[in-house]
């Protein structure tokens, strides 16, 4: 195969990169900074890629979050694992109160409580932690935290989703999403890219996690 890294035929020019001792590559260069650190601090990808999962819940809540399922492909000492953490339904969930609550529904709610699970993200990550990985949950998860509590800058597109998801829920007209708009859209105010974001609470659950077994899940 013949390949020039310096062959670059479209608008958006992105040249390969390279590293010498490990790479991290995720959506968000905060993220991307955890996984290097925990990388440093002499973890392996396992440690890297929940340092960096764990980031992304903070620096991209558009798009992950604590409350999500996880799947993960290990390749360990010449074997494959396959790992499962797709979250459960609630106990006290069922066809009937869901018919109930949303007026005899078809299919299931897109907003609101009813179609949340019960997160296997964070048991996934202390799973892959015990099992796999070198370093301490808490250890890992030390730059999430820090990016949670000490604030870090918007992108340029996160202020349109915050804006766009806020115009949704204020479409539903419930209160169970006052938290989300005090947290993203204090003051009915969208925010603006650069502008600094410290979730508090979330770092509150991120400690939390941290300092729990797989098996206290």
């Amino acid at each position: 195969m013949n390949y020039d890294p310096a062959f670059v035929p479209y608008p958006s020019t992105r040249y390969p990169v390279y590293a010498r001792e490990g790479m991290v590559a995720s959506s968000s260069p905060q993220a991307s900074a955890a996984g290097l650190e925990a990388l440093r601090q002499g973890g392996n990808a396992i440690d890297a890629a929940v340092a960096a999962a764990a980031t992304l819940t903070v620096t991209e809540p558009s798009a992950n979050g604590i409350g999500s399922d996880a799947f993960a492909l290990v390749w360990s000492e010449g074997k494959l694992y396959g790992l499962n953490a797709s979250g459960k339904a609630p106990l006290n969930t069922s066809i009937e109160k869901i018919k109930a609550d949303y007026g005899n529904t078809e299919i299931m709610p897109i907003y609101g409580w009813a179609p949340v699970m019960v997160p296997g993200a964070p048991k996934a990550w202390a799973k892959l932690a015990e099992r796999f990985g070198k370093l301490p949950l808490k250890k890992s998860m030390e730059k999430a935290i820090h990016y949670a509590r000490e604030g870090y800058p918007l992108t340029a597109n996160l202020p349109g989703y915050f804006k766009r998801a806020g115009e949704i829920y204020k479409s539903q007209g419930k209160r169970i999403f006052d938290e989300w708009f005090k947290t993203f859209l204090p003051g009915s105010n969208a925010p603006s890219p650069g502008d600094m974001l410290v979730l508090e609470n979330h770092a509150r659950t991120l400690e939390a996690i941290a300092e729990t077994k797989s098996d206290d899940f």
